[in-house]
């Protein structure tokens, strides 16, 4: 099946709740706002969850964009969820509320190799070379050592799922962000921030954080990036676990901008959390409140 065709065939989901939860108010959502929107998307995401376009990608594509042109094109949002059964294993693992906090950790760690994985599949540039084999000349490749992936870990549970990146990717630069959520208003506060002042244009940065639920706290890290010469089709979400209220505002915020994640659930309760999801991902990861 062609991409575009597969992409093509999935509702823009992102037209209808764009103005609701976007444009009003791009960096918070209450309570009211989200139970709305979780009740509106619940229907329509069980049309791509675990869906594929074929057996030789072995992913599932789907877009998220405010007009119905070509889903591919740079300028709208797209959400890859790998339909591996690795993916499927450990996801399942970290799910499970008696499963322990080290093998939760482990599993998270796991899942976020998996979507590295995918993520640099189309993405970092490489050099062409020849190197010498025992027995000849080969042709060759190696992914460009002076192009560094940039990690961007969400403290602290986005740190869990790039603790093996450096297993995947050879070259990478980390710059630690903190965020803490009001748990009454939802909102995310900034208390650390080590990023550079000025990033290059063409910085590739994958930011890391478990849960994609309400999108206050990663709208707010996109933006600081933003602010410091990122550009939104250079980067890459890294989650676990995501929710189409989030996925609308980044729809709508950060045209360009890509998401992998293991799974996309439909809905959030009244504290902003996941449903079904896999709670608190860093209480359970640190086995701490």
């Amino acid at each position: 099946m062609n991409p575009a065709m597969a992409c093509a065939s999935i509702p823009s989901l992102a037209t209808n709740m764009s103005t609701r939860v976007t444009k009003a108010q791009p960096n918070r959502v209450s309570r009211a706002t989200f139970r709305t929107a979780s009740h509106q998307f619940q229907n329509k995401t069980r049309a791509f969850r675990g869906a594929s376009l074929s057996t030789a990608a072995r992913r599932s594509l789907v877009t998220y964009a405010a007009t119905a042109q070509d889903p591919l094109q740079s300028s709208q949002m797209l959400v890859i969820v790998p339909p591996h059964p690795l993916v499927k294993h450990h996801l399942t693992i970290a799910r499970n509320k008696h499963t322990p906090s080290g093998a939760f950790r482990q599993a998270i760690s796991e899942l976020g190799k998996i979507l590295l994985y995918e993520m640099i599949r189309d993405w970092v540039p490489t050099v062409d070379l020849q190197v010498e084999t025992p027995c000849g000349i080969a042709d060759a490749t190696l992914i460009d050592p002076s192009k560094p992936i940039i990690l961007v870990p969400i403290l602290r549970a986005g740190l869990i799922p790039i603790e093996q990146a450096n297993i995947v990717l050879p070259v990478t630069k980390t710059y630690h962000v903190g965020y803490v959520r009001d748990e009454e208003s939802l909102e995310a506060s900034l208390y650390l921030n080590k990023l550079p002042e000025k990033f290059e244009d063409d910085a590739m940065i994958v930011v890391s954080d478990p849960m994609l639920a309400t999108g206050g706290t990663m709208v707010a890290c996109l933006e600081e990036l933003l602010k410091r010469g990122a550009k939104a089709t250079n980067i890459r979400v890294l989650c676990i676990v995501a929710c189409p209220v989030a996925l609308s505002k980044l729809s709508t915020g950060f045209p360009g901008i890509r998401v992998y994640s293991a799974m996309i659930d439909a809905e959030l309760n009244d504290k902003g959390y996941i449903v079904p999801g896999l709670g608190d991902a860093g209480d359970r990861a640190y086995d701490s409140e």
